[in-house]
């Protein structure tokens, strides 16, 4: 295994498993979700639209009849999938919330084969029969008031937005540079989330336990985004998308331990349990779907 590949996307996925930390003390003070995405994907697509533009200008240059599938994948991707991922870490452990998001591997697999028709391997539906066991657990649904609703339903929406980022991803990167498809959709998501929540307007001032609430944000987004996003990109180039995949399962627990330290938010053992059968169910769906059809070969998880 190339040994560049593997440290970027392990540098990937610790960054972007601190994005819940990041973001929860925020929330916590007063800031709603989107303002806190707002402030995340804004800062972020001005640093990364003009990395890509002083790097590799040409990668910004979309034929007309692109713009669709980046406006989707920006929607979806960008806005989406880390909003849920945010509604969810407000209402229920921010490691519950990631396992959650992580089920988005599943929905792919579903895509692939109902959609387009493809056929999978024995060992995806296994690896989905395994997920879904430990997600039941982790939810602990025997018992209908161990996790919020709204915070396990927000997570399950993630997941979809994931798994459509994902989707549309491939389709995009397949006819355009990846770095320009993620600059141009970050951009797209900036534009909607400053008209609907303008960044300069929120709360900057506030303090939490953590730290003063502009210092969390600009860490959101350039540590847990520009950082995570473009190591996770230029770790593909060195690796293959089932090897990168299997890295990226470090994210979940990356945000369980680091809630569990700095939020105080511990599972139980129960739970622990649960999130192994999930992340583990969730590996062989990934490997066994990107030698069928590597959709997840695109971009990390949005998380």
């Amino acid at each position: 295994m190339n040994a560049r590949g593997l440290l970027l996307a392990v540098l990937s996925s610790l960054t972007f498993g601190a994005s819940g930390v990041l973001a929860k003390p925020v929330m916590g003070v007063g800031v709603t979700p989107v303002q806190v995405t707002s402030a995340r994907i804004c800062l972020a697509a001005v640093v990364l639209v003009g990395f890509v533009a002083l790097l590799r200008p040409r990668a910004l240059a979309f034929p007309r009849g692109s713009w669709g599938l980046v406006v989707g994948y920006g929607v979806f991707g960008v806005i989406g999938a880390p909003l849920l991922f945010f509604v969810s870490a407000a209402r229920i452990p921010v490691g519950i919330a990631m396992l959650l998001e992580f089920t988005a591997p599943v929905l792919v697999a579903l895509w692939v084969r109902f959609v387009r028709g493809v056929r999978l391997a024995a060992a995806v539906w296994a690896g989905i029969a395994v997920a879904l066991v430990g997600l039941a657990v982790v939810g602990e649904v025997w018992s209908s008031v161990s996790l919020d609703l709204v915070g396990v339903l927000a997570g399950l929406g993630s997941a979809v937005c994931t798994a459509a980022y994902y989707l549309l991803g491939e389709r995009a990167a397949g006819r355009h540079d990846p770095l320009g498809v993620l600059a141009a959709g970050m951009l797209v998501g900036a534009v909607v989330l400053a008209v609907v929540s303008p960044p300069w307007l929120l709360p900057m001032g506030r303090e939490t336990e953590q730290g003063p609430v502009w210092v969390l944000l600009v860490t959101l987004a350039l540590v847990a985004t520009v950082v995570a996003y473009l190591a996770g990109i230029v770790s593909l180039k060195h690796l293959p998308s089932s090897a990168a995949s299997v890295v990226g399962l470090l994210e979940p627990l990356v945000a369980a331990v680091l809630a569990w330290i700095v939020l105080g938010e511990a599972l139980s053992a129960v739970q622990v349990v649960g999130a192994i059968v999930l992340l583990g169910g969730a590996a062989v769906v990934q490997m066994a779907t990107s030698r069928t059809a590597p959709v997840v070969e695109c971009l990390p998880t949005p998380g």
